[in-house]
Order: C-alpha cells, then structure tokens, then sequence
C-alpha cells in the first residue's frame, strides 16, 4: 500500500504548475492525503484545479483532507463546492476505509498549536480552550479506533520535534507538544502534518513516525507505506 501525502501549496501562489509537475512524477498511491493550506489566501477555487491535475494522470485512489490555517471557517461551503464530494474533509472527525483488504483509520483535525497567534486571540473567541477540547477529541477518537491502521491527520504539528529548522521562539505557534501525550498513548502507527515550511521531514515520537509534509520541506509528494515504516534508534537493526 502506497500513501501519499502534501500540504501547504500556498507558497506557490496562483502558480500550480510545480505541482503539476511533482503529480507527472510520482506513482499512483492507493490513498492520498492532504494536510491543509492547499490553497493561496482566499482561492478555494484551486481545489477544482488541484482535482483537475488529479483526473488528468487517472489516479482514482481516495483523497482524505483537513483544512489549514489559511483556509478560513467562511471559505468551507466554497471549498466543498469546489471539490464537489471528491475529497473527504475532516473536521475534528474520523474515517474509516478498506484499501487493498485493510481497514484504514484516520482521525482529522486542523490540530492545535500550544499558544494562539496574535490574530487568533484577538479574533476568535474562546480559541485558548477550542485548542484544549480538540487536543482531548483528537486522542478520544484515536483510542477508539480499532483499525489495521490508525492515522493521525493534523495542519499543525503534533509534535516540536519536526520543527527543527524554525526559530524555537515561534515553536509554540507552530504546533503542540502536548499531543505528544495523545502518540504515546493512543499509538498511531504514523501521523502527517504540514505548517512546517522550514521544518524537517521526518521525526520520531517514542518510535511513532511523524511526517511533515509541507511542500517546501519536501518539494515532492511524501510516500509512505505502513507496512515498511522508517524506525528509530536499535529498532532500524531488528
């Protein structure tokens, strides 16, 4: 099983032609993932585009999604439209599919970050504590799921570890650490994130892999198969 993954296409603008280009060159996953941000500020429109490239190279694999920062509240009816049922948003939900005769568990959120940005606490009520009740859902949910595989799907980073790269005074906007927790309790066997621009692909979190799959720490869609996941210290030599 190949599951790919990319968020924060922001960066390019009202150019999508790169990602074009990275689509061409990689193979067909059985799954594909987005972790947010797909789009430049106020385009929702850039999901028919995105669907469009994805029609063109016949991949016809499932599409699961959560929205990033950029993609505001008041755009989500525009977005849903522009992706007409194609893609199965998660807002602070599961889902659960069968690919290739194994049940495939995603929890999906926007995630939390430990300190809200200027602009959020300033605009959105109460959002110190919506960051609070989503960490708790998130880990709700993962410790119910019963699947073969159990993936968490976040914007934000559940983790600093992936961070390396940022300035670490601005860590605490970036993502959170205390879903660190939720990894190790709840065990997922892998979590994808985006937000990081300038962050590192790939860390660990007591030996569950975490990828940051933003376009620019990565400048290619991120392949991940679940039954041969990268591994950490001793574990590589098993």
């Amino acid at each position: 099983m190949i599951i790919s993954a990319i968020s924060d296409l922001d960066v390019l603008g009202l150019d999508m032609e790169p990602f074009w280009d990275i689509l061409k060159k990689a193979r067909k996953p059985d799954l594909l993932l987005f972790a947010g941000d797909m789009y430049d500020f106020q385009n929702p429109e850039a999901y028919e585009l995105i669907l469009d490239f994805i029609k063109m190279i016949k991949w016809d694999c499932p599409i699961v999604a959560v929205f990033g920062n950029h993609e505001f509240d008041e755009e989500i009816d525009d977005i849903m439209e522009a992706s007409k049922n194609k893609i199965n948003f998660l807002i602070d939900e599961s889902i659960e599919l069968k690919i290739k005769g194994k049940s495939v568990g995603i929890v999906g959120s926007r995630g939390s970050i430990d300190v809200p940005t200027w602009w959020q606490f300033h605009h959105v009520s109460g959002i110190g504590n919506t960051y609070k009740e989503r960490t708790e859902k998130i880990k709700e949910m993962l410790a119910v799921l019963k699947t073969d595989i159990k993936i968490l799907l976040t914007h934000y980073s559940p983790t600093y570890k992936t961070l390396k790269g940022e300035s670490q005074s601005i860590y605490p906007y970036l993502g959170s650490n205390k879903l660190e927790k939720v990894l190790i309790k709840t065990r997922p066997d892998f979590a994808v994130h985006g937000h990081a621009h300038n962050g590192i692909p790939l860390a660990f979190v007591d030996g569950v892999p975490v990828f940051n799959v933003c376009f620019t720490a990565n400048k290619k869609l991120v392949e991940i198969d679940p039954e041969n996941l990268p591994k950490t210290g001793l574990k590589k030599f098993a």
